[in-house]
């Protein structure tokens, strides 16, 4: 990999440090305890990037208000504790959620109904909560709640559509949570990983109000022919199994802060390739669509700049974020980083001969795991197209098996990270020479 391979991993590092929980959580914090808390404080939470936030959390709490007590308890994926001396960390599974998440997420449920009107709970929520909190609701077997979210990440369904199903059919998402810290004051700090930052959809929205339905849980379950079984569908036509909505008292002491979203990382990008002189354009935050369909709309945008200079000059970089979906038909490995720069891939290999070779990209995860593979994403320059003519395997028999993994990992394209402790979800930047 040449100076384009370099300059996009730095790109993507930079998104990353951008969302750092340290550095993004410490003003919050500096407002949040301006105010005395006269009762208990009390740290709960759940995400990828829970667990650097709860110890950066318990690092300020050490320094900033000595000898006070606290205690907490967040649930992370495996691999993503960080040591805490006092907030206990529990890794659990993602994105299909187990035993060690469910038992989590029942004890944060019951310390939350702990609380008491003078005591202070503090909200860690990051990307991968609403799998890591899985507490079904009453009615709903473990194993049942653990189908259906493997159902709904096969079937194509965007994150907001997953996670309305999700919050319908729990004892703790949709803003069950906040029905059992109250009357006790709650603050939220959230890490966002959704298009458009909807502060409902992240972690599936524990606790802040609902405004999706039972109604939209049904309709989306039968857009994607998901089958339940009877005794689970009835309860999203049961009236009682509704989730809290604003104006509900359980949301009177409440407030939910953003602390780190898409947005900031992409500008961080930015930023920096304007100091290596390249010119940038954030083509947005929030994009959703098949990986495979929005590769081909970065494709063609990449060869408009290549052959005509629009919508602007290059050296150029194109960045996006967002959540991409990948409707599983193959048997291959890798998630929807590595699909969409294989299409990325296939599309310039076919239709832009002219400027292919110009054109140099990099899509990766930023909490460091692309699906459920153990590499961030995948990266590729625009040398690929010699070593496709020269023995590299075609790619496009691995794009129809959904193995974007397997196709990188023979190219020496898989970015590895490990886990980045954070998440402001998928990454992409294309480089125009």
């Amino acid at each position: 990999m040449g100076p384009q391979g370099a300059l996009l991993k730095e790109l993507f590092g930079a998104a990353v440090a951008a969302a750092d929980p340290v550095r993004c959580l410490k003003p919050f914090l500096d407002t949040l305890f301006e105010r005395p808390v006269t009762g208990r404080i009390v740290i709960l939470g759940a995400g990828k990037a829970s667990g650097a936030m709860a110890k950066a959390v318990e690092d300020y709490l050490i320094e900033a208000l000595p000898g006070r007590t606290f205690e907490g308890l967040v649930v992370t994926r495996y691999d993503h504790a960080v040591p805490c001396e006092k907030i206990e960390i529990v890794e659990a599974a993602h994105p299909v959620p187990d035993e060690q998440g469910r038992a989590a997420a029942a004890r944060i449920l019951e310390l939350a109904g702990t609380l008491g009107e003078e005591d202070l709970a503090v909200c860690l929520i990051s990307g991968g909560g609403s799998a890591l909190l899985t507490a079904p609701a009453e009615g709903i077997s473990f194993e049942e709640k653990q189908a259906l979210n493997g159902a709904l990440l096969k079937s194509g369904a965007t994150i907001h559509e997953m996670n309305c199903v999700r919050k319908h059919l729990s004892a703790i998402k949709g803003g069950r949570l906040a029905a059992a810290v109250a009357p006790a004051r709650l603050v939220t700090l959230a890490i966002s990983d959704v298009p458009g930052d909807d502060l409902d959809v992240i972690g599936s929205g524990p606790t802040v109000p609902d405004p999706s339905t039972l109604a939209d849980a049904r309709a989306i379950l039968a857009k994607y022919d998901i089958q339940l079984p009877e005794h689970v569908a009835a309860l999203l036509m049961d009236a009682g199994s509704e989730t809290p909505k604003a104006g509900d008292p359980v949301f009177e002491r409440t407030e939910t802060h953003l602390v780190a979203a898409p947005q900031r990382s992409l500008e961080a990008a930015a930023e920096l390739a304007a100091a290596k002189g390249y010119g940038a354009i954030i083509l947005g935050d929030a994009i959703e669509g098949e990986s495979r369909e929005v590769a081909k709309m970065h494709a063609a945008i990449a060869a408009q700049v290549a052959r005509h200079n629009q919508p602007a000059k290059a050296p150029l970089v194109l960045l996006s974020g967002g959540e991409t979906t990948v409707t599983v038909r193959g048997s291959g490995r890798g998630g929807r980083n590595a699909e969409f720069l294989l299409s990325l891939l296939v599309t310039l290999q076919e239709r832009m001969p002219d400027c292919r070779h110009r054109i140099s990209a990099i899509a990766c995860d930023t909490d460091g795991i692309d699906g459920t593979e153990d590499n961030a994403g995948c990266i590729m320059d625009g040398k690929i197209f010699d070593r496709l003519e020269n023995g590299l395997d075609d790619p496009k028999p691995y794009l129809a098996d959904n193995d974007g993994y397997g196709f990188f990992e023979k190219a020496d394209g898989l970015v590895m990270t490990g886990p980045t402790l954070t998440n402001v979800n998928d990454f992409r930047a294309i480089l125009i020479e």
